[in-house]
């Protein structure tokens, strides 16, 4: 049987990490597959940069779409990223019939529902499973291995930049801007860390796992995102003596209203496993109504790990390649014409319980102000404690846990709280989930 010919668009990182897989393991991943599979062709912007791989028997390129339009190639990877040219080049491709396999979790989260339309009437696959988690084969966990079940939620970490920030917030005591720019230094954030600390890259790869656990097209505009800029050291330290730890969470949750799709600072147990996944690794929290709670953990990004993602469905295409488009495992999950209409709710339609952190004047009635604003909007409350000032402060810090609550309900009596005379400042707000 003839090989499989690769083109590969993109020699950076992940590219790179994927052709040192496919050449290093050849022999293994040939008998997995059926037959051989090589690289033939791969894009670079400057093609004198040094590689992390080795391209002996690539011909090398500037010209993405010369690979594109090459009639020998059979599968194109995309690593290149972004979600502007790179979405025509992908189309292109699939116009010509090429399979596509790509790492791109923008791309998907924007795109996705046009890319997999125009695929199946090609007849072609689109493969991501390096598109959330890097190198955890989360996609194919929830696609194909829980495919028995009815997904309830899902809880994740999945993005490493912030999960790094956070544990270093916490087991150093340092500041949030400390440790973001030491994440630039170490090559975890970019330059413009917007992406990972507001939680957008996150709400992509949300968008996708939801997308895939609940059957309902890909809809990146509906996911509420909020960023971990605003956590602060003491926040950290209050949330450790109380038994909980703040992981940037993307949260999916099937409720008889709708779908909670969202991706914030959240408090968990401290004795959740998901609560000790730290540093840049990433863990995904899945619910099914069979199975109950499982967790997938591991390397969230790297060269190798999400080139080990790559690969994986590579070789998934070429298994595929003699079989019926119709008998296929569908790109979301579920068949393309029963995807279903499912609301997905509006932030303020959320239910969770509360961590709120107060600065407020020490005297009589300021407390009994506050409690009534919290019951006037049916909140109630778990626990409370009273901490001594912060250095060179007078007001008093005040720390309340909440029972589970509507978001709007929330937000109105936080607004009545700020309004008090004798509360200084804005109330911090962080949303806590037990995912028991």
């Amino acid at each position: 049987m003839k090989p499989i010919k690769v083109g590969v668009l993109g020699l950076g990182t992940v590219g790179g990490g994927t052709v040192t897989i496919l050449k290093r393991n050849a022999a293994e991943i040939a008998r997995r597959a059926g037959r051989e599979i090589v690289i033939t062709r791969a894009s670079a912007r400057d093609l004198d940069k040094p590689r992390i791989c080795d391209t002996q028997d690539i011909q090398l390129t500037t010209d993405s779409l010369a690979i594109i339009n090459d009639p020998d190639i059979d599968i194109i990877v995309e690593t290149i990223g972004g979600a502007g040219a790179v979405k025509d080049m992908i189309l292109t491709a699939i116009a010509n019939g090429k399979h596509i396999v790509t790492a791109n979790k923008s791309l998907i989260a924007t795109h996705g529902n046009e890319i997999f339309a125009k695929a199946s009437e090609q007849g072609v696959i689109v493969a991501f499973e390096a598109a959330v988690a890097g190198g955890i084969p989360i996609i194919k966990a929830i696609r194909e291995g829980l495919s028995g079940n009815q997904i309830q939620w899902l809880a994740g970490i999945i993005n490493g930049t912030g999960n790094f920030i956070l544990t270093e917030m916490r087991d150093k005591g340092r500041d949030f801007d400390d440790v973001l720019a030491e994440a630039q230094a170490l090559g975890y954030a970019e330059a413009d860390p917007t992406f990972d600390v507001e939680g957008i890259d996150a709400g992509h790869k949300l968008t996708i796992l939801a997308s895939i656990a609940f059957g309902i097209p890909l809809q990146f505009d509906k996911v509420y995102t909020e960023g971990i800029t605003q956590i602060t050291r003491v926040d950290v330290e209050y949330a450790e003596q109380l038994g909980y730890r703040i992981k940037h969470l993307g949260i999916a949750r099937k409720t008889p209203e709708g779908i909670e799709w969202r991706v914030h600072p959240t408090l968990i147990p401290e004795r959740r496993l998901i609560a000790n996944v730290n540093g840049v690794r990433n863990a995904v929290l899945v619910k099914g109504d069979a199975v109950g709670a499982t967790l997938y953990y591991g390397a969230g990004a790297g060269a190798e790990p999400t080139g080990s993602s790559i690969v994986a469905d590579v070789i998934d295409v070429v298994r595929a390649l003699t079989s019926d488009p119709e008998n296929r495992v569908p790109h979301l999950a579920f068949q393309a014409d029963a995807l279903a209409d499912i609301p997905v709710l509006p932030a303020d339609r959320i239910k969770t319980s509360y961590y709120l952190r107060l600065n407020a004047e020490d005297k009589p009635g300021v407390l009994a102000d506050v409690t009534k604003i919290l019951a006037d909007h049916n909140i109630s409350i778990e626990a409370m404690i009273q901490k001594e000032p912060l250095k060179g402060e007078t007001a008093v810090p005040i720390i309340m846990l909440t029972q589970i609550t509507l978001e709007q309900e929330m937000n109105a009596a936080i607004a009545g709280i700020e309004a008090l005379p004798t509360v200084s400042g804005k109330v911090s707000r962080i949303r806590m989930e037990t995912l028991g």
